[in-house]
């Protein structure tokens, strides 16, 4: 168990994106690092890197191969090309051993102390210099990677100074964050305002939970467990009454576990309370979620089984044969476990789904329950009416029918967060008539399977198509016909349904034309600066939209508000319109970067463009939900407060007037 602790660790920390990593740095760790430089030649130092290890563990030498656990010193991108390490070397010698948790592999490692050398020839003039101490530590049965920053600045005379690295706090570059004319509590026109716009309502998030119940109850997993269970407490117990209260406290139960799954996620939101748009925004777990999901679509066609292990099942039905309440519950939770191969999908299709800054854990809590209701309500409705036992269908072949298409489903989400993480890295893999390319494909495939064209080698030959099936049949053909506009460069490719879903107009294989089809295009993109001083030449006030690549509700205004004519012709005619990508990881340069300090005194480190700008409207606008609108002078100077997610065109089309008539109020001052 260890082992697989210490893999996942390792991991993680491969995974983190280096904003992360970096924040990481402040958490103890088991070696202290000293730095310091000797000066060689003209260009040539020698850099020292002495550790102190903590007791009982060993640090890897610097002198293991690249592909076993070692110690290296790796140079930032920009200092990689003012000079060079020529040469990696330890002081003294490392001890050796044969380590059995590595399947007795001869190790080298250092114990108590050591101290590494890094020759480095500087390819000009010298210069500061940035990197990484990269290295893994053993003790016992634990390996752990760990990681330290290091800084040597050069001085006018051409000495390096060493000393613990990361980001430094810059007043210059925080008060550009900051700005000081924008006073949200003193607007030209006070209206508009921040409310629940943009917010997703828990009841919604709580119905799709409960229509993912009902998908749920028509799996294989769990169907056939319906009639067993409810047979089960009504004939073991006493009386009709005892085993009815039974089989209702088993339904709770249910609803209850899936409940406490979200528990964590309320602890990690109070830990850290941008954790929720970090996981709908962040390029790897994007990544992450799309293997996980093409897994599962896998998984539903038949391929393989997905289960938890088979000794946590074992254990809960262990203790489930107590007639206790305490075996009641553990009952519910071996049905959990063992139905984990059909419910795993729908539930990461929920977390997915849930976890996002609007709402955070909450909304999570809310799906959770909605799917735990709905997948617990017929144990508890079946064992007070049992005579409705004899309604149900048979178990059969419908049932795998039901998986395959939640395979489908489960493919064409996979295809999702693959562009999640497309769009905010701009790796330009998926374009929007690729995404419905493929979303077309999975449609055509989807309609033929449940009209019995194809077929998986576990299903049986459709001899009868049934209504149900004609039905879900005739639905995926008319939305696939309904998708085909999407991959041609007319005004019939913007998609309303698809808004927020699909990529952005702009974001497509015929370039930037999203103009010529109706939408909105901003006159500058994540450069604040340039439109503050375009607005001044324009001599127009300026219509900040704080946005995001993965933001739904984002695309659901640019594609269903600005397209509107009125909405349209009032941004184009009399606002300079800036987009600033608060999820956009495209790094800054690395003369840009800082920490943070907010007026709390909580740290967080600037490295990319989103950092910059989610930060930027945290600080003026208190605010941290996508999208966020607001309207200023060049000056500065806020024209009304600003506002979310207005899907009412003409709610939205009076609020832009209003900064109209505030910027013709400015101006006669």
């Amino acid at each position: 168990m260890k082992n697989v602790l210490t893999l996942i660790a390792a991991m993680v920390l491969l995974l983190q994106p280096k904003a992360q990593a970096q924040e990481a740095d402040s958490i103890p760790k088991h070696v202290k690092w000293e730095f310091k430089a000797e000066k060689k030649g003209e260009k040539e130092f020698v850099l020292h890197f002495t550790a102190k290890i903590d007791a009982g563990w060993k640090l890897f030498s610097a002198t293991m191969g690249n592909d076993d656990p070692n110690t290296r010193i790796v140079l930032d991108s920009l200092s990689d090309t003012r000079a060079k390490i020529t040469a990696l070397a330890e002081a003294a010698a490392p001890k050796t051993a044969k380590e059995p948790l590595l399947d007795d592999m001869e190790i080298k490692y250092n114990e108590n102390g050591a101290e590494v050398l890094a020759t480095v020839q500087f390819n000009d003039s010298v210069k500061d210099l940035r990197g990484t101490v990269t290295y893994y530590i053993l003790k016992g049965e634990e390996v752990l990677p760990e990681e330290t920053l290091f800084t040597f600045s050069a001085d006018a005379s051409g000495n390096l100074t060493g000393e613990q690295g990361g980001l430094k706090v810059n007043a210059d570059a925080a008060a550009g964050l900051k700005r000081t004319t924008i006073d949200m509590k003193n607007p030209v026109m006070r209206v508009g305002g921040i409310g629940t716009e943009g917010q997703t309502n828990p009841w919604f998030i709580f119905l799709l939970g409960f229509l993912g119940g009902l998908v749920a109850l028509v799996t294989p997993c769990v169907f056939p467990m319906i009639p067993l269970t409810v047979s089960f407490f009504t004939k073991s117990s006493q009386d009709k009454k005892k085993g009815i209260f039974n089989a209702t406290m088993y339904g709770f139960f249910i609803f209850l576990i899936y409940v406490l799954f979200s528990v964590p996620f309320h602890v990690a939101g109070l830990a850290e309370p941008e954790i929720f748009n970090n996981i709908s925004t962040n390029v790897w777990l994007n990544v992450i979620f799309f293997a996980i999901f093409l897994v599962f679509a896998l998984s539903f066609f038949g391929l393989f089984d997905i289960t938890l292990p088979s000794g946590l099942a074992s254990k809960a039905d262990s203790k489930a044969n107590k007639g206790t309440l305490v075996g009641i519950f553990f009952m519910a939770l071996t049905l959990v476990v063992v139905s984990f191969s059909c419910t795993g999908p729908i539930l990461g299709s929920l977390l997915a789904g849930s976890l996002n800054s609007d709402g955070g854990a909450w909304l999570l809590t809310a799906g959770m329950a909605g799917f735990g209701v709905s997948l617990a309500l017929p144990f508890a409705l079946f064992a007070l009416f049992p005579n409705w036992l004899s309604s149900l269908p048979k178990s059969g072949g419908w049932l795998t029918s039901v998986k395959v298409v939640l395979g489908f489903v489960e493919l064409a989400l996979a295809v999702k967060f693959l562009s999640n993480a497309d769009l905010v890295t701009h790796w330009g893999i998926l374009h929007r008539e690729t995404f419905f390319l493929i979303w077309i494909i999975i449609g055509i495939l989807t309609t033929l399977y449940l009209f019995g064209v194809i077929r998986f080698p576990h299903d049986s030959p459709v001899k009868k198509l049934g209504p149900v099936r004609i039905i879900f049949g005739l639905v995926f053909g008319l939305f696939t016909l309904y998708l085909i506009p999407g991959i041609t460069n007319t005004k019939y490719a913007r998609l309303k349904l698809m808004s927020g879903f699909a990529p952005p107009m702009s974001y497509s294989w015929y370039g930037n034309t999203a103009h010529e089809r109706g939408s909105v295009e901003p006159d500058v993109i994540n450069d604040y600066e340039k439109a503050l001083q375009l607005a001044k030449t324009q001599n127009k006030p300026v219509l900040i939209d704080f946005t995001g690549w993965a933001c739904v509700n984002c695309r659901n205004m640019e594609e269903n508000v600005w397209t509107d004519p009125e909405v349209h012709d009032l941004i184009k005619k009399n606002y300079l319109l800036v987009s600033l990508y608060t999820d956009d990881r495209k790094k800054l340069p690395e003369d840009q970067q800082f920490k943070y300090v907010s007026p709390e005194g909580k740290p967080k480190n600037i490295v990319t463009i989103g950092d910059k700008f989610a930060t930027m409207q945290t600080v003026n606008f208190i605010n941290q939900s996508q999208p966020l609108y607001a309207l200023i002078t060049p000056d500065e100077q806020l024209l009304t407060w600003p506002v979310a997610y207005t899907p009412d065109i003409q709610e939205y089309a009076d609020w832009l007037k209003a900064g109209l008539e505030g910027w013709e109020k400015v101006k006669k001052k």
